[in-house]
């Protein structure tokens, strides 16, 4: 049975397919639109997974049921009438012409790929969707289930337990209550961008002091025992529509919102390490509600929230559960892949699939891939003649270029599915460069100083290096390094720029100013291209880790075709391209090539 799940219309909309159980492709819209974020119908991800399919789709399930949504729409604005008007006016005519004509929509786009699915069009709950990607793709038999958002239909929070082919959801929480909702209103008040700037908060977060975080305690949340919580609604204005908090949010935090692309301050980072630790302590309530009342030994998360890694690293550490497994596209992305498992377990009774490694995402490598001839007839186009090199070969010109001080662009494979570049899609660099987090900030990214980079490891290295003695394969785990690692460091509390470039570790270029890192570990099983690389790196240098980015730039969602690689390339200071079988060096491209290349003005993201 092939079944064709699709999420659409808020954020990250996405498509994946599933045959007999098992996980096909699975897209996001963004990586082919080159539109960050892209909430658009996912035509052109639908398109990549059908090609992937060994036939039309017997079912398409959508990831939420849009009536329900539109039903607590107008509940809300009716509640909150007439200062709502306004935001609920702007969004009646999208509902009006698009999302309440979603069966029609997707009848009409799959006809028009030569699919005939009148009759097959079903509809999952927002939170089952999460549900049943965070279980049906784990590696446990049984398990309890967690999942943390913004808000679905109604519901923000959810847990239960999936055992076999069959999940169930026990309890919930329901709007306007929402941990999601209360990141994103800190989010927004210090200047990111909403559904976007979260993992900024994250990261900014251990440049400040928990100053506010009895503040936020006290007026903005009344917190039980059990994780359960009512939001103190008249500091936040996201009911009316218009903005996520308002002048009573102000007036408690010391002034008005910072703007977008204005200066950090300390208030910023206060902030931001004020709400992450609130997020943390709801977590780990919660997390032991649900041990209770489960019983489970292993916990399965999704929904938004579960990306917030620093979260999940305490929870793994410091938790009720002997292990936790995180669904890598735990956002709205991942809502399209739970409502194709949901319906084939849950709605057809089906059994699940043994997986063929760890768990049922292959890596999260389930998006596009290339051949060298598509490669190399790209690369001609662009004036560029790579050196056809073996896998081996690679790999070593990869590890040598890097420990020579590089900054490579990879790209390997199939591209990954979520929000981490986890090695198809990476730029790979020198961890031991006290440098490096500042080059690849200014010179290639072109985005804010104080972001860290991750770091890869070789599986087998891991306790050398990090106080982690299990699997992060997916970047969804942030952990200390070991103290053997570290180096003392001092500098002004309100210097920001001085504490970024601060020297804390031997690896210093992933080591965040708390001494943490977001861990990705590489075992030769799941990623053998990249796990060549690290293990040739330790032979050249002794050491096992290096860096691991996203192959873009600020504002624009990963790399996907091999044309947006090339570009990315040579738009930037990259200094190696290594592309399937190929490898492009900088300095050996014809300078008349890059003096037709235009540089780019970065969007904001």
């Amino acid at each position: 049975m092939r079944v064709l799940g699709i999420s659409a219309y808020y954020h990250d909309s996405a498509a994946a397919v599933i045959e007999d159980g098992r996980i096909v492709a699975a897209a996001q819209e963004e990586r082919f639109t080159r539109i960050k974020h892209d909430p658009s119908f996912p035509t052109n991800a639908i398109r990549f997974c059908l090609g992937r399919a060994g036939g039309p789709p017997d079912a398409v399930v959508y990831y939420e049921k849009p009536l329900l949504k539109f039903e607590r729409i107008l509940s809300t604005a009716f509640s909150v009438a007439p200062r709502g008007y306004r935001a609920f006016a702007a969004a009646l005519p999208g509902w009006l012409r698009e999302k309440l004509w979603i069966p029609l929509q997707i009848e009409d786009a799959l006809r028009e790929l030569g699919c005939d699915v009148a009759g097959k069009v079903h509809f999952a709950d927002h939170h089952q969707s999460h549900a049943a990607s965070a279980f049906f793709p784990s590696p446990h038999a049984r398990a309890a289930i967690l999942t943390l958002d913004g808000v679905g239909e109604w519901t923000t929070t959810a847990f239960g337990r999936g055992e076999g082919n069959s999940l169930e959801l026990l309890q919930e929480l329901e709007f306007p209550d929402s941990l999601g909702l209360l990141y994103s209103a800190f989010t927004y008040f210090c200047g990111f961008r909403v559904n976007s700037g979260e993992y900024k908060l994250m990261g900014l977060a251990p440049y400040g002091t928990p100053r506010y975080r009895d503040a936020i305690l006290e007026k903005l949340l009344d917190l039980r025992e059990d994780g359960s919580f009512q939001l103190n609604l008249e500091f936040f204005g996201y009911r009316e529509g218009e903005r996520m908090t308002n002048g009573r949010f102000a007036e408690l935090f010391g002034g008005p919102e910072r703007r977008p692309e204005q200066p950090l301050t300390g208030r910023e980072c206060d902030l931001a390490r004020s709400v992450q630790e609130v997020t943390e302590e709801i977590v780990l309530r919660i997390a032991r509600t649900v041990h209770r009342e489960t019983g489970e030994k292993a916990l399965c998360l999704a929904g938004g929230v579960a990306l917030n890694c620093v979260a999940n690293g305490r929870l793994l550490r410091e938790g009720p559960f002997e292990s936790i497994w995180v669904q890598p596209a735990a956002g709205d992305a991942g809502g399209a892949l739970g409502a194709a498992l949901a319906y084939y377990h849950l709605g057809c009774g089906a059994q699940r699939a043994e997986p063929a490694g760890r768990d049922g995402m292959s890596g999260a490598f389930l998006g596009p891939e290339y051949t060298d001839d598509e490669i190399a007839a790209t690369l001609g186009e662009h004036g560029l003649v790579g050196e056809r090199l073996s896998l081996g070969e690679c790999a070593e010109r990869v590890a040598r270029r890097v420990s020579d001080g590089a900054v490579v662009g990879f790209f390997q494979g199939r591209a990954e599915f979520g929000p981490r570049a986890l090695g198809g899609r990476s730029i790979l660099a020198d961890a031991r460069s006290p440098e490096m987090q500042r080059v690849l900030n200014l010179k290639i990214k072109a985005r804010e100083s104080f972001r860290p980079f991750a770091p890869i490891v070789l599986a087998e290295r891991v306790g050398e290096y990090f106080e982690f003695s299990g699997e992060s394969p997916y970047m969804l785990f942030t952990t200390p390094l070991v103290h053997s690692r570290r180096r003392s460091a001092a500098a002004p509390e309100d210097r920001l720029l001085e504490r970024v470039n601060q020297l804390r570790s031997d690896i210093p270029a992933v080591t965040h100013v708390d001494y943490s890192a977001r861990l990705q570990t590489v075992d030769r099983l799941t990623h053998p291209q990249l796990h060549a690389v690290l293990t040739e790196f330790e032979r050249l240098t002794g050491c096992p880790v290096m860096i691991n980015t996203s192959f873009n730039v600020r504002g624009e969602p990963p790399v996907c075709h091999p044309r947006e690689a090339i570009a990315c390339f040579l738009e930037t200071e990259m200094d190696t391209l290594a592309i399937g079988s190929f490898v492009v060096e900088k300095s050996a491209v014809d300078p008349e090539v890059l003096k037709r290349v235009s540089r780019r003005v970065f969007r904001p993201d």
